[in-house]
């Protein structure tokens, strides 16, 4: 803030200075004493400057006895996830009580490089949504893959210093750190230096290994399974997020570990959350909602999804109703059951109505962020599957999540090794190919839990090098699938008996689209309800989303990259054979 409309407020404060609006008859939801409050809320210039007393305003609206509360913080997210440019995004997550968000843009640069950074800095500049973006950590996530680009500390350097770029992105290569790898640590001096943030990634990793990466200067983790985990991260100093996105959902398994003494530790985060999700159920008040549902008391929920995540990123001017504060809240009925969002204002000004924008963010023209599809040579012939045995792994679907087990079975092979579907088993073959570099590389594996009966689904979204993923019971469906997604720049399609059943298209880096809202949500929609009636694919799981992390090598336990079948547990390749 700066000095002169510090003077203002302070003026107005004291009754010498017109405010421009005051919302009257309100129950203030007051993060910092925890408690709830009666009183008028006075603002100018987008800033809260105080409660009650000797003061004019310009314009008054009446709350009628409603809550105010402070607008939502989502602590970590992506938005390349919804499918939506930022502008698109913000329309659709303001009138779900999100006004800031921390995203790391590591699906985009991964697939642009720093051309990504530089699109969705610019895209989000200007619009009423606040991003703020943290530099990712982690181009590509591990070396056993191929990513459209590379992204070290001399591109760290270049933008840690933007006042938007609040640190670095999730450090999923904890391999690097524990063994204090060169690049690793040049990156994390870079936030070192300008005492800035630093996110984590560290699934499972506890004791004294979880040690060592607390001691490297990581703040947060959003990838905790467990209230026991939960317990050890906060004792290691960290923050720990309670994720509630699409496939990924860890609310309900971390509540019974949040307690009054260690709430002040927790934040909400969404991570990865498609459209027809933020349509459907809503944005962070979902993850609160369900938290209150379940018993978390409401203020404390409301506490963890606001002033936490300012404290946690330092970000000084909003997080709570109090003077001084940018003036970005809700207005709402009730608290008791949930956050149902009536009305919410950003710096002073109604910006969504009962779940709709009132003016559309300003849009970005895409630039230097087409879909990248450079796939050399590919062919059905790249499709072959031979393992050299019947007795083979197998990837195994866990619903409600993106880990996956390390599964084991026997299948059946012609006379040339070549895999046979069979009917009765839900084992379908999955292939990566790569699509930056032309390097030709496509990989093949076995996985179980998908549900499909036949046909194909392929997507250019596989978290988090973004090359082109596809499963199927049959080459012709799954050749079809992938030649589509070459030519369209990138999206998701599902195939069967040789027809194109529905497609997404994403032309922006091919995981995300310049088209409104609601078209996107009702072609998904669509493709979902196809996925279901016509492939049959597993209900409990979502058949685009789930099929996207099945490439990322950094998240337990077997996993498929271009370069083929990788262990996390082992953090090493595997055979898809078992040799008894």
């Amino acid at each position: 803030m700066d000095r002169k409309l510090t003077e203002e407020l302070i003026d107005a404060a004291a009754g010498k200075r017109q405010c421009d609006i005051v919302i009257r008859n309100a129950k203030v939801v007051d993060v910092c004493n925890k408690e709830i409050f009666n009183a008028d809320v006075y603002i100018l210039s987008g800033m809260i400057v105080g409660f009650d007393g000797n003061r004019s305003a310009k314009e008054e609206y009446d709350a009628k006895g409603r809550y105010l509360l402070p607008g939502l913080i989502d602590a970590h997210c992506h938005i390349e996830s919804s499918h939506l440019s930022p502008s698109e995004f913000s329309d659709a997550v303001i009138p779900c009580g999100t006004t800031t968000v921390i995203a790391d843009p590591h699906e985009i640069c991964n697939v642009t490089g720093l051309d990504g950074m530089a699109y969705m800095l610019k895209a989000s500049e200007n619009i009423p949504l606040s991003v703020f973006l943290m530099f990712p950590s982690c181009v590509p996530a591990t070396p056993f893959e191929h990513a459209g680009a590379v992204l070290n500390a001399p591109e760290v350097e270049k933008y840690i210093d933007n006042p938007r770029v609040l640190g670095l992105g999730e450090m999923m290569n904890y391999p690097g750190v524990a063994s204090r790898n060169e690049m690793v640590m040049d990156k994390l001096e870079s936030a070192y230096r300008r005492n800035k943030n630093i996110d984590g990634h560290a699934p499972s990793i506890t004791g004294p290994a979880l040690d060592g990466y607390a001691a490297a200067g990581i703040t947060t983790d959003h990838e905790c399974e467990t209230p026991e985990e939960l317990h050890d991260k906060i004792r290691k100093g960290m923050y720990v997020m309670l994720r509630e996105g699409t496939a990924c959902r860890n609310v309900l398994q971390l509540l019974p570990g949040v307690n009054e003494r260690n709430s002040s530790r927790l934040l909400f985060c969404t991570d990865d959350r498609q459209p027809q999700s933020i349509v459907r159920d809503g944005h962070v008040n979902y993850g609160v909602s369900l938290a209150i549902r379940n018993g978390l008391d409401p203020i404390t929920a409301i506490s963890i999804a606001t002033l936490n995540a300012s404290i946690c990123y330092h970000l000084d001017d909003r997080g709570m109703i109090a003077p001084g504060k940018r003036a970005d809240f809700i207005l709402t009925s009730s608290i008791d059951k949930g956050i149902v969002p009536e009305e919410v204002f950003i710096q002073g000004k109604k910006a969504a109505e009962n779940g709709r924008i009132l003016a559309k963010a300003p849009h970005t023209e895409p630039t230097g962020v087409s879909g990248r599809m450079e796939v050399k040579d590919f062919s059905r012939k790249k499709l072959s599957l031979r393992p050299g045995s019947d007795h083979v792994r197998i990837i195994d679907i866990i619903p409600g999540g993106v880990v996956t087990g390390n599964g084991e079975g026997w299948i059946k092979r012609d006379e040339n090794g070549e895999w046979i579907h069979e009917s009765d088993k839900d084992i379908l073959k999955l292939a990566v190919i790569e699509r930056h570099h032309g390097t030709g590389n496509v990989a093949t594996a076995l996985i179980r839990g998908y549900g499909m009966k036949h046909g194909s689904v392929a997507v250019s979204i596989a978290h988090d090098s973004h090359n082109i993923i596809v499963i199927g019971d049959n080459d012709e469906d799954m050749v079809r699938a992938v030649e589509k997604l070459i030519s369209l720049g990138g999206g998701i399609t599902m195939y069967k008996d040789g027809k194109e059943l529905g497609t997404h298209r994403l032309e922006i880096a091919g995981l995300m689209t310049d088209l409104p809202l609601e078209e996107v949500t009702k072609c998904l929609d669509e493709m979902h309800e196809i996925a279901e009636r016509e492939l049959e694919v597993n209900k409990s799981i979502d058949p685009f989303m789930t099929l996207c992390f099945m490439a990322l090598p950094v998240i337990p336990s077997l996993k498929l990259t271009d370069c083929g079948l990788f262990d996390v547990d082992k953090f090493s390749f595997t055979d898809i054979a078992i040799k008894d």
